[in-house]
C-alpha cells in the first residue's frame, strides 16, 4: 500500500475503522516494512530528483501509531537512505521510536519486492556496507512523496506564473511567497514539498503579503457576524447535554464509549447524551446546535480532547445556539486518560466516567460570564533587529502600524551580516543593506539600537514596555503597543570538539565564510578540505538537528570547487539532509567530484593536529570499504550547532516558555507555529529553531500576519475567566495577591485589593494565595471546585 492508503487504514473514519489489517485478506499483520524515497530522489523511474521533505517523518509516525494499534507485538522496519528528521523536535521523536518503541531502521537500498505466498512479500535489499539481505513481511508501505498537481499546473499557466524545473511555483529565497507575477502569492505544497508547520507559516506569510497591498481598504467591506441574543438561564434548573467523542479511535479505541455515555445519562441534571465520531467536525457542531434548541439544554459538557485546542470552538458553537459561551465544561478523556492508559482499557473507561461525572457536577454550578470591550493600541513591539525582526517591522510598518524595534546590538542585521549567498545563490549583503536602510528611513518604525527591555505589563491590545539604553545612561522610555514579536535570533556555537581553536586550518562555517570573503590563502590554495557534519548537534547535549548544516556545507564546497576545481573535498556526514529542492545541490556536488563519506554516531571522525599545528590528519571509517580512511587536508570545516541567543531574563519578563534546548515554544507545533500560548505575543527566526534565511523571512511575515489579527481591530473582547475581589470588606490588605501575581495585576486601593478585569489573565494564583478567601476566580469558584471534588470521590 502507499503511505496515504496506510494512513486511511489507521484512520477511525477510514475503511478499516482504525483497525490495523491487511487490505488483501483482513488479517492483522505481524511485520510491516516502510520503503522510503518512493517517487522522490529518483531520476530513473519518475524524474523526481528532489526530496519530498515529509516522508521520513510521517513514516516514523506511522510506525509508532501502527505499534499502538496492533493487538500483538509488531515488527516495524523502515528501509531508508538518509533519515531526514530535520524539523523542530523531529530527531527526538525519531530516537524515541528507535530506542523506546523498538522500530528498526535499516539503511539500505531495496531492489526487489515480490510475492512470497500467503499474501506475504519478500524484500531483497543491500545495506550500505554491501551486505545482501532478504526479509519476509506481511505488508509493505511505500513512502510516496509530492508532485505538483495537474490542476495547479494548469492554473499556473492561465495566471502566467513561472515554474521552476521541477514544475513547482518559482520563488526566490529573499521573497519566498511571491510568484513571478506581482500580486499573486503562493504557499504550501505548490511552492515545494514541505510539512504542515512550514505550510501554515507560509499561508500566514502569503496572507500578510497580500494584505499589505490591500491595507488601504482594510475594513471597508466588513460584515459583522450576527449572533442570537443570549438565553437568560438565571433561576432555571440546569439541563445538561453531554456529548462523548470517540475522537476516531484515540478515545473509542481504548475506552468503552457506549458505557461512558450510558453512565453519563444517569447523572443528575443530564437530559441528553450522545456519542460522536468526531465532536469537533462541522456536521457534529451543527447537530449540537440543533439539539440544544430542541431540548432546551442550558449547560453543555463535551467529553473529548484537550480544552487547550478545542474549548474555544465548542464555546463558539453553543454561543451560536444562544447560550453564553461560559455555560460549557469539558472532560479531557483523551490527553488525560486514553493516551495515558492505552494499555488499561477497563481503567481508562472507569477514569473517563469519573472525569465526566466531575465535569457534569461543575456544569450544574457554572453561571454566565461576560467579556468587556477594550480598545486596541495599533502599535507593534519587535524585539531583535536581525533579518526576522527587520522583515517583521517593515511588514507591519508598510501597513500603517507604528513599530518600536529594539535591538541589543549597536547595529542591525544579526547573524546575516556574516552570510554571503542563499541556497539559490542570491547575494545576501545587498539585500541586507537595503533592508537596513528601509528600516532606518521608515516613518513608521522607531528604532532603539543598543537597547534592552527591562519590564512589560498589560494585556493583548494594550501592553506597556519599558526600554533602556544598553549603558543605562542615555535614556529610559516606555512604549505602548497592542502586540509583541520576539525575534531575538541565534548564533553558531563554538565547538569543543575536533580540536577547534588549536590550528588555524580548523574552522566553522562562519569562519570559512569570512575566509572566502577575505580571499584567505588557506582556503584559496587548499589542496584538500574536509567538512565534518553534526558537530554539537544530534548529540546527547543537543538532541536536535541544526537543519541548515548539510545544505551550507555543500554550498561552501561547491563555491570552493568553482574557485579551484582541483581542490579535493570530502564531506563526512551521518545523514545528508538536503530536504526539498535542496537535493539539487547534493546531486550537483556529487557530479563535481565532492566525496561523501558516512560515519557512525558512535565512531566519529578523528582529527589529529600533528607537528605543532602545521599538519592536519583526519581519520574516518568508510562503511563501504569497511576500513579507516586517512585524509591530510589543509582545512577542516566543522558544521557547528545553531543555538539560540541567551535571553533568559527577557523571556522571563514576557513569561514565554523555552524548551530544554533554549528555543521558544509555540502554542501548537502545527496549528499555531508562530504564536505563544500567551495572547498577543508572537515570535520569528532562530529564537524559535534553526532555519534557513528564506524560512526566517517567511516566519517573520507570518508573525506579522498573526499580530495583525489583533492590530487590525478597533477593539477586542477581554475578561470572562478573571479574578475578582468579591468581598472587599474582609480584605486585610496583606499584599499576598500583589506579591504572588505573575503579571503584576492586583493593587491595593481604597483600603482593599483591586483587580482590573480587563488586565487579569485568569491564572488564579491570587485566589489560591488569598488567606482570607476574599478573591474569587470566576468559572473556578470555590463552590464549583468543591462540587467537582465531591464528584471525584463520590
Amino acid at each position: 500500500v502507499t503511505s496515504m492508503e496506510f494512513e486511511r487504514i489507521l484512520s477511525a473514519s477510514g475503511p478499516c475503522r482504525g483497525h490495523l489489517v491487511r487490505p488483501s485478506d483482513g488479517k492483522e499483520p505481524g511485520r510491516i516494512a516502510w520503503l522510503q524515497c518512493v517517487g522522490s530522489r529518483d531520476i530513473n523511474t519518475c524524474d523526481n530528483a528532489y526530496c519530498s521533505s515529509v516522508c521520513c517523518m510521517y513514516a516514523v509516525k506511522q510506525t509508532v501509531i501502527a505499534k499502538e494499534h496492533s493487538k500483538k507485538p509488531l515488527d516495524a522496519a523502515v528501509f531508508y537512505m538518509d533519515m531526514r528528521t530535520f524539523g523542530k523536535d523531529f530527531d527526538r521523536y525519531y530516537m524515541r521510536a528507535k530506542n523506546e518503541q523498538g522500530v528498526r531502521f535499516v539503511r539500505s537500498m531495496v531492489h526487489t519486492v515480490e510475492p512470497d505466498g500467503d499474501g506475504c512479500l519478500k524484500l531483497r535489499y543491500v545495506t550500505d556496507t554491501g551486505t545482501l539481505g532478504t526479509e519476509i513481511f506481511d505488508m509493505v508501505v511505500l513512502s510516496v512523496g509530492f508532485t505538483p498537481g495537474a490542476d495547479a499546473l494548469g492554473l499556473a499557466r492561465r495566471l502566467g506564473i513561472a515554474l521552476n524545473h521541477h514544475s513547482f511555483a518559482g520563488t526566490t529565497d529573499l521573497a519566498p511567497v511571491e510568484t513571478s507575477r506581482k500580486g499573486i502569492y503562493v504557499c504550501g505544497g505548490f511552492q515545494g514539498p514541505k510539512d504542515i508547520p512550514q505550510s501554515v507559516m507560509e499561508a500566514s506569510a502569503a496572507a500578510m503579503t497580500a494584505s499589505k497591498e490591500l491595507s488601504v481598504a482594510r475594513g471597508t467591506r466588513v460584515r459583522e457576524k450576527t449572533l442570537p441574543p443570549e438565553i437568560d438561564v438565571a433561576g432555571r434548573e440546569p439541563r445538561i447535554g453531554v456529548f462523548v467523542c470517540n475522537c476516531g479511535i484515540n478515545i473509542g479505541g481504548i475506552a468503552d464509549v457506549p458505557a461512558i455515555s450510558a453512565y453519563a445519562a444517569d447523572l443528575p441534571h443530564v437530559v441528553h447524551v450522545e456519542e460522536n465520531l468526531f465532536t469537533c467536525s462541522q456536521d457534529t457542531q451543527d447537530q449540537i446546535k440543533q439539539v440544544l434548541v430542541e431540548k432546551e439544554i442550558n449547560r453543555v459538557v463535551v467529553a473529548s480532547c484537550s480544552p487547550r485546542t478545542h474549548e474555544a470552538l465548542f464555546q463558539e458553537t453553543i454561543r451560536e445556539a444562544g447560550l453564553n459561551r461560559y455555560l460549557f465544561e469539558t472532560a479531557n478523556i483523551r490527553d488525560q486518560n486514553t493516551w495515558v492508559h492505552m494499555d488499561d482499557r477497563r481503567g481508562a473507561t472507569a477514569k473517563a466516567k469519573r472525569l465526566v461525572r466531575m465535569a457534569v457536577a461543575k456544569a450544574a454550578c457554572i453561571t454566565p460570564l461576560h467579556r468587556i470591550s477594550l480598545g486596541v493600541t495599533r502599535a507593534l513591539l519587535v524585539i531583535g533587529a536581525g533579518v526576522a525582526g527587520m522583515e517583521a517591522a517593515l511588514a507591519a510598518g508598510d501597513q500603517g502600524i507604528q513599530v518600536h524595534l529594539v535591538e541589543r546590538d549597536k547595529n542591525p542585521g544579526g547573524v546575516a551580516r556574516a552570510l554571503h549567498t542563499t541556497v539559490q545563490g542570491e547575494r545576501i549583503r545587498p539585500y541586507l543593506e537595503a533592508l537596513v536602510q528601509r528600516v532606518l528611513n521608515h516613518d513608521r518604525i522607531r528604532f532603539f539600537p543598543a537597547s534592552e527591555i527591562v519590564g512589560t505589563s498589560g494585556i493583548i491590545g494594550d501592553f506597556e514596555t519599558e526600554i533602556i539604553s544598553a549603558n543605562k545612561q542615555v535614556y529610559t522610555t516606555k512604549v505602548t503597543h497592542g502586540a509583541t514579536i520576539i525575534a531575538t535570533g541565534g548564533h553558531e556555537d563554538k565547538p569543543a570538539e575536533y580540536q577547534y581553536g588549536s590550528h588555524p586550518g580548523i574552522m566553522t562555517h562562519l569562519d570559512l565564510e569570512a575566509a572566502l570573503d577575505a580571499g584567505d590563502f588557506r582556503v584559496t590554495t587548499a589542496n584538500a578540505m574536509v567538512f565534518i557534519q553534526c558537530v554539537g548537534s544530534r548529540s546527547e547535549q543537543r538532541p536536535y538537528c541544526s537543519r541548515i548544516c548539510c545544505t551550507t556545507a555543500i554550498q561552501k564546497a561547491l563555491r570552493i570547487k568553482e574557485k579551484n576545481p582541483e581542490t579535493e573535498i570530502f564531506i563526512l556526514y551521518r545523514d545528508i539532509r538536503t530536504y526539498g529542492l535542496r537535493e539539487d545541490l547534493y546531486a550537483l556536488a556529487r557530479e563535481k567530484g565532492i566525496v561523501f563519506i558516512r560515519y557512525a554516531e558512535d565512531e566519529p571522525p578523528l582529527v589529529l593536529n600533528r607537528e605543532e599545528g602545521k599538519t592536519l590528519k583526519v581519520v574516518v571509517r568508510d562503511p563501504i570499504l569497511d576500513r579507516p580512511v586517512a585524509i591530510e587536508p589543509d582545512v577542516v570545516v566543522l558544521a557547528a550547532a545553531v543555538v539560540p541567543n541567551e535571553n533568559r531574563d527577557l523571556f522571563e519578563i514576557f513569561r514565554v516558555p523555552v524548551n530544554s534546548d533554549g528555543f521558544l515554544v509555540e502554542a501548537h507545533a502545527k496549528l499555531r507555529p508562530v504564536d505563544f500560548a500567551s495572547d498577543g505575543i508572537f515570535f520569528a527566526g532562530l529564537a524559535h529553531s534553526p532555519k534557513s534565511l528564506d524560512e526566517t523571512i517567511t516566519q517573520a511575515k507570518a508573525s506579522v500576519s498573526r499580530a495583525l489579527t489583533v492590530l487590525s481591530r478597533e477593539s477586542i473582547e477581554v475578561g470572562g475567566v478573571v479574578a475578582e475581589v468579591a468581598d472587599p470588606d474582609n480584605c486585610a490588605c496583606c499584599l499576598a495577591c500583589v506579591r504572588s501575581c505573575p503579571y503584576g495585576i492586583p493593587l491595593v486601593t481604597g483600603g482593599h485589593a483591586f483587580i482590573e478585569p480587563a488586565r487579569c489573565r485568569g491564572c488564579g494564583v491570587c485566589a489560591a494565595e488569598c488567606p482570607a478567601k476574599v478573591i474569587t476566580l470566576h468559572h473556578f469558584t470555590d463552590t464549583q471546585m468543591i462540587e467537582k471534588t465531591k464528584a471525584l470521590f463520590a
